[in-house]
């Protein structure tokens, strides 16, 4: 009867409220990106959505390097002023490296491209920059607004970057523009315009907040130096995460076919939504919540147990039906070519689950300042994925090159968690100590 209580309490409380408006914005936002690649699967072949998430990979890679990972830091800053300096240190360093990828990617394509480099595959090189400008500061505003718990801002520019990135991807992939310049690069650049609008819509609600204008140089420079953990550990550790998460795009690829490509990022992709669903919305919730209650010496080992026993409830049924019925649902959602993406289901669902849980507490090595033992489980990782690609490319076998990919994953993303529940029960028990 007691236990009941507490989880009608738990399902009551302001914490689960701010959630539900997250998830919903992410819900429906993955629910739109869900039903554009309903659509986009039959519009586009395996081979393109293959190069898409080539393209992509590059973009996931550019933008953790073009913020040094200083958006984090707005959350745990000191107060507003130091918070909006942060923020605006990232933005800047944003702006640079953009500006410098416009320059560099030109020259780039001239002194590498091949015979082969067609038209298409130039032009979508050139939307690298503005993807990775409008991604970057896209995590910046993000970074304030979840400061300043603004959810329902968040989720609304989530929503309207899905809407217009489906709308224009479909649009691109209609029929009749099949042999034209547009749809060859529509997926990319359906992204970047959709991705522009989300930016668009979190610039308009800046306006809305009081943020402290007049943020001098000498403050940027205090910033940079009292949050230089960011750029030391968290921006490495997240680059090497993002490297060897992407390294099937980014060096598989070059040896193997891009149809075979294209099925595993479609399997990739689906069974990342439901996760990213969960995690972008609680892991905010739970960095801003157990950052206050640290900065004031605050237990935090019952919210962090709650949240991993309901979470992994909700989803365990959902990922067994999913590791025996992958293959039938995909087949039955996006069309007979796509039946090959099972195999790949079945190798990625173990390594999801067990991130659903750990990808949401990463936020804990930034809360208690551990990013440097962190940053020794992301190089444990990249060597194991490293080993699972030349594995994969001197026996010519793609699927075992992804299986060890998987597995790979799975173990670091077990003992993160293992290391997660260890830091808060060591803090559990200081605090305890000074009662």
């Amino acid at each position: 009867m007691n236990t009941q209580k507490k989880a009608r309490e738990y399902l009551q409380s302001k914490f689960v409220k701010d959630g539900v408006a997250l998830i919903s914005g992410n819900v429906w936002a993955q629910a739109i990106a869900f039903a554009s690649y309903l659509i986009v699967a039959r519009l586009f072949k395996p081979e393109e959505i293959g190069l898409y998430n080539i393209f992509y990979s590059y973009i996931e890679v550019l933008t953790i390097v073009s913020t040094l990972k200083y958006e984090m830091a707005t959350v745990i800053a000191r107060d507003d002023r130091e918070a909006i300096s942060v923020s605006r240190l990232a933005l800047r360093l944003n702006t640079i490296v953009s500006l410098i990828l416009v320059t560099v990617i030109p020259l780039g394509n001239i002194v590498f491209g091949d015979a082969d480099f067609s038209k298409h595959s130039f032009i979508i090189t050139m939307l690298i920059p503005p993807m990775v400008f409008f991604c970057g500061t896209t995590r910046v505003y993000a970074s304030i607004y979840n400061r300043y718990k603004n959810f329902r801002e968040i989720a609304l520019s989530e929503v309207v970057g899905s809407s217009s990135g489906f709308l224009l991807k479909v649009l691109f992939g209609l029929p009749h523009l099949a042999s034209t310049l547009l749809h060859g690069i529509g997926l990319p650049l359906g992204t970047v315009l959709g991705k522009g609008a989300a930016n668009f819509n979190y610039l308009i609600g800046l306006k809305k907040l009081s943020l402290p204008r007049d943020i001098s140089r000498k403050e940027l420079k205090e910033s940079a130096k009292r949050f230089k953990n960011f750029p030391l550990y968290t921006m490495p550790k997240e680059l090497i995460n993002s490297l060897s998460y992407n390294l099937p795009f980014i060096w598989l690829a070059l040896y193997f076919d891009k149809a075979e490509v294209g099925l595993f990022a479609l399997a990739l992709t689906f069974t990342f939504r439901p996760v990213n669903i969960f995690n972008n919305a609680f892991e905010k919730l739970l960095y801003v919540r157990t950052a206050e209650k640290v900065r004031n010496r605050m237990p935090i080992g019952a919210d962090i147990k709650r949240f991993v026993l309901y979470i992994n409830a909700l989803a365990l049924p959902l990922f067994v039906v999913a590791f025996f019925f992958g293959d039938n649902i995909f087949s039955f959602l996006f069309g007979e070519r796509w039946s090959g993406c099972g195999y790949y289901i079945r190798c990625l669902l173990p390594w999801v689950y067990i991130m659903l849980t750990s990808t949401s507490l990463m936020f804990l090595s930034n809360v208690f300042s551990r990013q440097r033992a962190e940053f020794c489980f992301y190089i444990v990782l990249l060597l194991m994925r490293i080993a699972s690609m030349i594995i994969g490319i001197m026996s010519g076998d793609f699927k075992l090159a992804i299986l060890l990919f998987a597995m790979s994953g799975a173990v670091i993303s077990l003992s993160l968690l293992v290391w997660f529940i260890k830091l808060v029960t060591k803090y559990e028990a200081a605090i305890a100590e000074e009662k």
